[in-house]
């Protein structure tokens, strides 16, 4: 099934390899409650909805595509759905209404990656604005770990912030976990987020931060399904005008994947000798089956892990590595209470989200800042993302400056036809809605 010969592999490299990737990636179980919980989800909802959307993304990466890449919850993409789509509506907006978006998302998304549109989309995105997108979503998710943490703090004075009391508890933690984590990650030592995260968690126990009372449990959900009628679920968009915010997950969702997988698969060695990926489209529905039913079940949605990276480098070629993580996942799904227990300090989980910020604006290492027209957009996005906490409006920000630009430099024909439109939309969205 997995053709180890073919890709040169053997079973326990392939195991070790799921292994590694698993580590590297566990952390989404502790902090995906932590960000989602804060919408009113609740906790062990999201844990297993966390636990059963990685799983499923995961074994179609494994069994149907072959490919060694894992699925789950993306970052970012639950921080925009926490503080920018329910947060920010001060109520009006309830977890239930974002799901509705998170599954027509998801629907789209199944009905894009079925097409070659899926493809030509990605296409139609200049590559700085992917890269801005990326970045800027970095900045706004370091910006939650360090405001969080305590570390910044709103100021009494003025509408600006300002550095917190650097000597609180959780201040003093999160200094000490977010060290201790990039000490291991600079030393290259496997798994070495999910391991500072258990140095800190000891700490914060016998400090007297962190409280455990049960360790495991039988994986439950305590709300059941929570969406599954489409037509319900658009009729809550449309009543809400969530068309954005639909937008913004398919968008970021597609770039995440896309680039991590064609990354990952280059690494691998899977990528053929015309460029092009083998079993793409069977890969592509990984992202949005995942992303569909953990909408249904309580989850922001999924795209491709590059934690992957790691499995690959330790060995996995196939199928079998991913299919190895999910069966890790799953095993995890069994100590609901501890991890419900660890994500409700916010000192364990504000190191993450910083790290994984300053991983995320690496991409801007990638754009093209020769000329003003493609500077602004760029900047507009990463700046408009962290000041408002919405991924959507720093998204249409640059997605509305960038084909103004084209036009006043006499360039265009430069831009797809579809960057017009979206400009429009987006206009409309933010001017109307």
């Amino acid at each position: 099934m997995f053709q180890l010969q073919t890709h040169n592999t053997t079973v326990k490299r392939e195991i070790i390899a799921g292994l590694t990737t698993f580590l590297t990636m566990v952390y989404i179980i502790i902090v995906n409650p932590a960000i989602l919980s804060e919408a009113g989800v609740p906790s062990d909802q999201v844990f297993i909805a966390t636990i059963i959307s990685t799983v499923i993304g995961t074994l179609w990466m494994g069994l149907v595509a072959n490919y060694p890449l894992a699925i789950a919850p993306g970052m970012g993409l639950n921080a925009f759905f926490t503080y920018s789509v329910v947060l920010a509506s001060k109520g009006e907006i309830d977890y239930m209404t974002a799901f509705a978006s998170v599954f027509v998302a998801g629907l789209i998304f199944v009905i894009l990656s079925l097409t070659p549109f899926r493809e030509k989309l990605i296409d139609a995105i200049p590559a700085n604005l992917k890269h801005s997108i990326t970045a800027g979503i970095g900045l706004f998710i370091a910006f939650l770990g360090l405001r969080s943490a305590g570390i910044i703090v709103d100021s009494p004075d003025t509408n600006l912030l300002q550095l917190g009391d650097l000597t609180s508890s959780s201040a003093l933690l999160t200094i000490f976990g977010l060290l201790f984590t990039v000490i291991l990650m600079v030393r290259r030592v496997p798994g070495a987020i999910f391991i500072g995260m258990i140095v800190t968690a000891i700490i914060a126990y016998f400090t007297g931060m962190l409280e455990i009372s049960k360790v495991m449990a039988a994986p439950h959900l305590p709300e059941g399904i929570l969406m599954w009628n489409p037509i319900s679920a658009i009729g809550e968009i449309i009543e809400y005008s969530l068309y954005g915010v639909v937008f913004s997950f398919i968008l970021v969702t597609l770039f995440d994947t896309t680039g991590t997988m064609v990354g990952v698969a280059k690494q691998a060695g899977l990528v053929k000798e015309d460029g092009k990926l083998p079993r793409a489209r069977k890969a592509l529905l990984g992202d949005s089956l995942a992303t569909t039913i953990g909408a249904m079940f309580g989850t922001s949605p999924n795209a491709a892990f590059v934690e992957s990276s790691a499995g690959v480098a330790a060995g996995g070629r196939t199928g079998l590595t991913a299919v190895t993580v999910a069966v890790l996942f799953a095993i995890a799904s069994f100590f609901g209470p501890l991890v419900d227990s660890v994500s409700g300090v916010t000192a364990i989980t504000s190191p993450v989200l910083i790290i994984v910020g300053a991983l995320m604006i690496s991409s801007i290492k990638d754009v093209d800042w020769s000329s003003m027209d493609e500077t602004l957009p760029v900047f507009l996005v990463m700046l408009i993302m962290p000041l408002t906490s919405s991924i959507s409006t720093g998204i249409a920000f640059g997605f509305i400056a960038y084909p103004i630009l084209k036009v006043a430099k006499g360039e265009f024909k430069k831009v797809h036809p579809l960057l017009y439109l979206f400009a429009i939309l987006f206009i409309i969205q933010l001017v109307f809605l």
